[in-house]
């Protein structure tokens, strides 16, 4: 029974394998890795400029110019690592503009049934009637999941908001993000790379309701009746919490952590009208590194990565003329083996959504099994399958108890703007 439950996975991944060049839409001719052939590369990317901080930590980052897109300088710029909520942006980027801000929704118990145990919360309420533009607060400045949630059930539900999410990172090209939730939390499978969440950010700034979330400090949120209590933004380089300065010329944009994924964040600021993005995943310690290291790369962009060479470009969305690019090489391995976008609960791949559209090809599955034993051979797959399965490590054991609290301690927003840590 072992054997042939070993064999029924190879099977299907390897009809997945298989399959997968026809449902990505990708040409044959696409040989171009999304972003340039040198983001494909380990280590840091960097031309024509020095001084780069000494203390980075991070596990990627990538710094990037917002107006042109050129990247100027890189570390595993495509690294599949968790998300967290800077998931949240590609959210964002799928269903702002859906609902008037002004709608009015009233919440029910289903609708909040599926969130995450240890999600954070910005304390939505079964009953309660909320504007859309609250709902959106509840997202961007405390990284709520029940907001997130609600949005998504007013969509049509988990599974359509997942599958159009997806849909949207492969249209702006973010070939290393594969969608479980739409929250960010911590799901087997659930992944992107600094390169992907930097796109995310760069092309939700162009939208004035994405902009003026992300950059607000405070709000006043429902807490039944008339009553309200302040929310305040979980960006600390925003506000200045926790020990921080705020950032000069800050715009946002977004910040996660877990407790298996750690921190992770995407910043955007303008002096002397020019806007830099970076983003940082995974700093090594310490719960404000994420932050420092954020500010670290901003001030070098703003100073002496003036004179830096692009080493690679940020992606233009395809429904916007971009040409089609292909997944780095190191990942592409990883991408098949990931599954479809909403993936069953834990993050294991769905068996009939892999098998979805491939009846009646039989032939597919030897063909699929062939190539998933030829690609095993190879080192560049070995590589990838381990790095793969590495970032999945810690991640499949309590996976319901993971804290997803943008935050290095746990803080629930309570009526009056108390908190509970």
């Amino acid at each position: 029974m072992r054997d042939c439950s070993r064999l029924s996975r190879r099977a299907v991944l390897g009809l997945t394998a298989a399959a997968l060049p026809l449902t990505a839409a990708v040409p044959a001719s696409a040989t171009t890795v999304v972003g340039g052939e040198r983001l494909a590369r380990g280590g840091v990317q960097v031309r024509g400029a020095g001084g780069l901080p000494k203390k980075l930590t991070a596990r990627a980052w990538l710094v990037a110019d917002g107006e042109s897109g050129e990247v100027l300088a890189s570390f595993n710029a495509h690294r599949r690592l968790a998300p967290a909520s800077t998931l949240k942006m590609l959210f964002a980027d799928t269903l702002l503009g859906k609902f008037p801000p002004t709608e009015r929704y009233r919440v029910t118990d289903a609708d909040l049934a599926d969130v995450p145990l240890g999600s954070s919360l910005v304390g939505i309420k079964p009953g309660l009637t909320y504007t859309v533009d609250q709902l959106w607060q509840g997202v961007f400045l405390r990284s709520g999941n029940d907001a997130v949630h609600v949005l998504a059930h007013m969509n049509g539900g988990i599974d359509k908001t997942v599958a159009e999410m997806q849909a949207r990172a492969d249209d702006l090209q973010a070939l290393d993000t594969h969608v479980v939730s739409p929250d960010g939390f911590d799901h087997k499978g659930q992944i992107s790379s600094a390169y992907d969440l930097t796109l995310f950010a760069r092309h939700g700034l162009k939208n004035d309701d994405f902009r003026r979330y992300c950059g607000t400090r405070t709000a006043d949120f429902p807490a039944g009746g008339k009553k309200t209590f302040q929310i305040q933004n979980t960006d600390r380089l925003l506000t200045g919490a926790w020990g921080l300065h705020t950032y000069d010329g800050l715009i946002g944009v977004k910040n996660g952590y877990t407790s298996h994924a750690g921190n992770t964040f995407t910043g955007a600021a303008t002096r002397g009208g020019r806007t830099l993005l970076v983003t940082v995943m995974h700093p090594a310690t310490g719960s404000n590194a994420v932050y420092e290291q954020t500010a670290a790369l901003l001030d070098w962009g703003f100073g002496q990565g003036r004179s830096a060479q692009a080493v690679g470009v940020l992606a233009t969305p395809l429904s916007e003329g971009g040409a089609n690019a292909s997944p780095a090489p190191a990942h592409k391995a990883a991408r098949a083996a990931a599954g479809a976008p909403g993936a069953a609960s834990g993050g294991r791949p769905s068996t009939w959504r892999l098998l979805e559209g491939a009846a009646g090809t039989a032939a597919l599955l030897g063909a699929g099994a062939w190539a998933l034993r030829r690609r095993f051979r190879t080192a560049p797959a070995a590589e990838a399958a381990g790095e793969a399965a590495g970032e999945s490590q810690g991640r499949e054991r309590g996976e319901r108890a993971s804290r997803d609290t943008d935050e290095s301690v746990a803080e629930t927003a309570e009526p009056g703007g108390r908190h509970r840590r």
